[in-house]
């Protein structure tokens, strides 16, 4: 995020909100989207918005990069998708081609918005979390989805993040910067495209619950790999 006038930011964040907006209307119109769903991303956008906002305040921000806009692109589909989940749960009839092709479409960009942050010399910490919370979400979101088909287990994966974050809270030396390690991405990157899969509910059962079963044990390993490195360090 760069340094200039607060305004900018909202400008931005008013035309997701329009963009939010046009993509529920399009799933209402195709998808047959409910007022459930509308309620649910509603609440998702307005969240969004004030966790923006008071984030390029702490930053001294005034407006979003590039890659943060592609991240904020990504967070109006990750509302689409929690459209889609909170109604089919409502309804009991979800519409799966729209959440898989919603939620694909946002797990490919989740490639860009780094690339553009380095290419652009945008990089910054504000940026990477936004990042971070927008990948987070989504996995929750189709986590919630996956349960609702295989079981609440499932849910292990999308709350293990923040649970994480809660421990931190309670154990101060939980907090201390973490090494980047290309493992523990292509951990994160994997539950989303597992869990997009089990989605489609295109896998057999017992198949669906493989995959997922062991995207959470790399994840548990991924997580535990962690704590343990923070322990020794702390």
């Amino acid at each position: 995020m760069t340094t200039e006038v607060l305004p900018r930011t909202t400008r931005q964040q008013a035309v997701a909100t329009v963009v939010q907006v046009v993509l529920l209307a399009a799933l209402s119109a195709g998808a047959g989207l409910g007022p459930v769903g509308w309620l649910a991303a509603v609440a998702f956008t307005a969240g969004l918005c004030g966790l923006l906002t008071s984030a390029a305040r702490r930053a001294g921000a005034s407006t979003l990069g590039p890659a943060d806009l592609v991240t904020l692109a990504r967070a109006v589909l990750v509302g689409g998708v929690t459209a889609l989940v909170a109604d089919g749960l409502y309804s009991g009839d979800t519409a799966v081609v729209p959440l898989v092709v919603t939620a694909t479409v946002a797990l490919v960009l989740d490639a860009v918005d780094g690339q553009v942050a380095r290419r652009s010399g945008t990089v910054s910490a504000p940026g990477a979390r936004f990042d971070m919370e927008v990948d987070a979400f989504l996995v929750l979101v189709l986590s919630v989805q996956v349960a609702a088909l295989l079981g609440p287990w499932v849910l292990a994966i999308g709350v293990m993040r923040y649970a994480f974050v809660a421990a931190s809270w309670i154990a101060p030396w939980m907090r201390a910067p973490l090494p980047t390690r290309y493992s523990a991405k292509v951990v994160a990157a994997l539950q989303g495209i597992v869990l997009v899969v089990a989605a489609s509910e295109i896998p057999p059962y017992p198949l669906a619950v493989a995959l997922v079963l062991s995207a959470l044990a790399l994840l548990v390993w991924s997580f535990g790999r962690d704590v343990v490195w923070l322990w020794r360090r702390g």
